[in-house]
């Protein structure tokens, strides 16, 4: 199936009138240089009708007016600290035309294709690019996939999400979209997540879990992993059904979020297929919201990065042997320690780092990571992806990009069953059909 580029257009932000953080340079907050250093895709895809590519752009204009960061660029400043200037360059759409039907490459709601066609190529240097990089990709019979790749410094996917949603109503709206009073506008002010004490006082060690470098012995994001080829990872899709999640929060027997028991089950599965050594420790990096978090709390529309990590983690004999109360418990526990104090050490921590002129590397994965005996979790069931309806309803899919991690796996909500979840997960080429043979058997 060919996809044939037709036209490429830097979308920039109308404003009703000057937008106040207009020519802007703002600084890289401690939780922004926490974020993977990467363009993160997301693909959409919706049944014809669609609305025309201009309605998609004209919405565009009126929606990044809300978001300047997105419209703006990443630059470095004297000292070699980076910045993002407010500068209104715009948004990268590119608009495409793909020579067969929708139908062809949608199977069970699932993408069969390339999707890795279906977005923007990220770009190989990060400054002077555009934040945010969509293609709109318009199928013979009317169908719309629309591909959206996000530097991840910008925003972390619950402020994406809270974007998006707010680009799906400017495109419904049309030209009867109109800016929210101050009041409702999203909270713009990084300065306000990441205050520190008068005299910063860290109380953990931040340099060992959230940045590289440390040498703590608990848990660490930046453990040294093997890194194999590409071809030795595999990407498996599963589904969950209501019923199914009833039963595991059932056989859990204490009230536990969806979330919480799935994430049990599966890291139960998934270190029962890799067949670990019983001795072995096994955790998972679990990404936590700050914002309600915090003290004071940070809004909840705040655009931005406010994410930190837990780190849940068991002796593989006790996580295989324990009840799923148990193994929800700790993580639940670990969770919970991702506390106003702990959030508050991190952001003392930052400004430490700032003050000595310490460059922090964020622990991300490269490509080819095995985190085995580790997973890491992300739970996009509470982002509102699958109510971006442009008009004509929700999208009819959800297109996962390749996880290029081993043990990177997120949860979305099903959009072919209601109340059902859906995992992509990235597993070992040698695991895979050990995992998929138990990973609907609860015991």
């Amino acid at each position: 199936m060919e996809i044939i580029t037709t036209a490429s257009t830097m979308v920039k932000p109308v404003y009703s009138t000057p937008h106040p953080l207009a020519g802007e340079k703002v600084p890289l907050t401690v939780f922004d240089r926490a974020a993977f250093d990467i363009f993160v895709p997301i693909v959409f895809a919706y049944p014809a009708p669609a609305p025309s590519n201009e309605a998609l752009k004209e919405g565009l204009r009126r929606a990044v007016a809300l978001y300047p960061h997105l419209a703006g660029r990443l630059a470095v400043d004297g000292r070699g600290r980076r910045f993002f200037h407010l500068n209104d360059e715009g948004v990268l759409v590119v608009e495409a035309a793909v020579s067969g039907d929708l139908a062809d490459v949608l199977g069970d709601g699932m993408a069969t294709a390339n999707v890795d066609e279906l977005y923007p190529t990220p770009p190989e240097d990060n400054f002077g690019a555009a934040l945010l990089q969509i293609k709109l990709n318009r199928y013979k019979c009317g169908g719309l996939v629309i591909g959206i790749t996000s530097h991840h410094q910008v925003a972390d996917g619950h402020s994406m999400s809270t974007f998006l949603t707010t680009w799906a109503n400017a495109v419904r709206a049309g030209k009867d979209f109109s800016v929210p009073a101050a009041a409702k506008a999203p909270f713009l002010n990084r300065a306000a997540t990441a205050v520190p004490r008068a005299a910063p006082a860290p109380a953990f060690d931040h340099r060992s879990i959230e940045f590289k470098g440390g040498d703590d012995d608990g848990a660490r994001a930046s453990k040294p992993y093997t890194v194999v080829p590409m071809d030795k990872i595999k990407n498996v899709t599963v589904h969950f059904t209501d019923e199914f999640i009833a039963g595991l929060k059932a056989r859990v027997g204490v009230r536990c979020s969806t979330f919480q028991c799935l994430l049990a089950h599966v890291w139960k599965k998934i270190t029962a297929a890799r067949d670990l050594d019983l001795e072995e420790l096994t955790q998972v990096r679990v990404a936590v919201n700050c914002r309600g978090r915090a003290s004071p709390a940070v809004p909840t529309d705040f655009f931005g990065n406010m994410v930190l990590w837990a780190f849940p983690r068991l002796q593989v004999r006790d996580l295989l042997n324990s009840s799923y109360s148990r193994v929800v418990d700790a993580i639940r526990d670990a969770v919970a320690r991702v506390d106003g104090e702990y959030i508050q050490s991190f952001v003392d921590f930052g400004a430490v780092a700032d003050a000595s002129g310490e460059e922090l590397v964020a622990t991300a994965a490269a490509p080819g990571t095995m985190l085995s005996p580790d997973m890491e979790v992300d739970s996009w069931l509470g982002f509102q992806f699958h109510q971006m309806d442009l008009g004509t309803g929700p999208p009819c899919a959800f297109l996962p990009p390749d996880l290029p991690i081993e043990g990177l796996m997120i949860f979305v909500p099903s959009r072919t069953a209601k109340g059902g979840v859906d995992l992509f997960m990235a597993v070992a080429e040698c695991h895979v059909n050990a995992f998929e043979q138990i990973c609907h058997s609860i015991d």
